[in-house]
């Protein structure tokens, strides 16, 4: 394919790998952020083309596997209501709450829709004045844009039956989470391409020189992260702590301004919960409140209680890199995509998924 095997090249792939082991001196622990990257990196079996020195951890780089269980639960409530379409992205629907998912809610007759697109909810809430449309928005920085942009355009129109229920997530805060964490592992760190494309790579600068971590910004392509890789390696060996740019074909150190933008309009830093992690502060993306009669969690109340306590699912500990998907007993036994105990088996962009699909020959 044009413009895509060049980033699948064997050869090219090797070279960095050679020129990785040419330079590397000791054992190094580096985390990809990103849930596209986890499973690149499984489908591709980067880790086994790697020198041995090099252990790779899969951080929490899903924003589906980290929508706590209280918003799949408060999701479920809504989904449910007799005068409400429910619409959502599709791997959100058998994410498990705390008795059942959005799925079982669709199966036992409740109005449950998988959009595309986050514009599609105004039509629907055009086509449908009677009822009352609610929009899932999930996602990381990259989601962000677009989820913004529906609600400013709700506004716009003044659709009175439209309504969000917002888990937007922000990548930096995890990882200082996870660097400050007394288990922490990581060494450097591969940041997420899209996210990046979006907010440019100034909001890394700060980790860097803090926790004196090298910060590589990666695509999504075998070459992209092995280069990735070896650029990381190259400043640990070189006991340097900066922000490169892997991703330059799309990513600039602005970042997308006029998409910054839109979110600034709609959205303001809050603190989140993140599933199997706890609230980590000034993680999420919130309503401002000149958009607070858009907040679906307002339109339909509900009381929060922590659901996570009796969980046998350690995708928490999955997500901060303190274990692989393979450490924990349910895997492949008790948790498979068919039956997921937790949100990382069953996301798309999982580690635990990545895991089932590409190692189960190791099962």
């Amino acid at each position: 394919m044009k413009f895509v095997d060049e980033y699948r090249s064997a050869e090219s792939i090797q070279k960095f790998c050679r020129a990785m082991s040419e330079i590397i001196t000791r054992p190094w622990i580096i985390m990809e952020i990103c849930g596209g990257q986890t499973h690149s990196i499984m489908k591709h079996g980067i880790q086994e083309l790697l020198p041995p020195e090099v252990t790779l951890l899969h951080g929490p780089g899903c924003p589906v596997c980290v929508t706590p269980m209280e918003q799949i639960d408060h999701a479920i409530h809504i989904a449910g209501q007799p005068n409400v379409i429910f619409c959502s992205f599709g791997d959100m629907l058998r994410v498990p709450g705390s008795e059942k998912d959005l799925f079982s809610v669709k199966a036992a007759g409740g109005d449950v829709r998988i959009v595309l697109s986050p514009m599609e909810v105004i039509q629907i809430a055009k086509e449908f004045p009677e009822k009352e449309v609610v929009f899932f928005a999930i996602g990381f920085e990259t989601t962000a844009p677009a989820n913004a942009m529906v609600i400013f355009q709700a506004r716009q129109e003044n659709l009175k039956n439209l309504s969000f229920l917002v888990s937007q997530v922000i990548v930096p805060p995890a990882m200082r989470t996870i660097l400050a964490s007394p288990e922490n592992r990581v060494q450097g760190f591969l940041a997420a391409g899209h996210v990046c494309t979006i907010m440019g790579t100034q909001e890394y600068e700060p980790l860097a020189c803090e926790f004196n971590i090298p910060i590589v910004v990666t695509g999504f392509e075998p070459l992209d992260i092995v280069q990735g890789i070896y650029m990381c390696v190259r400043q640990l060996e070189e006991g340097r702590a900066e922000v490169e740019n892997q991703y330059s074909r799309s990513v600039k150190k602005e970042g997308n301004l006029s998409a910054r933008r839109v979110i600034e309009e709609v959205f303001q830093i809050v603190p989140r919960k993140w599933r199997g992690v706890g609230e980590i502060p000034q993680s999420g993306l919130g309503l401002r409140s000149s958009y607070s009669m858009f907040d679906a969690s307002k339109r339909f109340p509900r009381e929060t209680k922590n659901c996570e306590a009796d969980s046998p699912c350690i995708s928490g500990e999955v997500l901060m890199g303190i274990k692989k998907p393979t450490e924990c007993p349910a895997f492949g036994v008790s948790c498979t995509p068919d039956s997921p105990l937790g949100a990382t088996m069953v996301s798309s962009e999982g580690a635990c998924a990545a895991y089932f699909h590409y190692k189960k020959v190791n099962l």
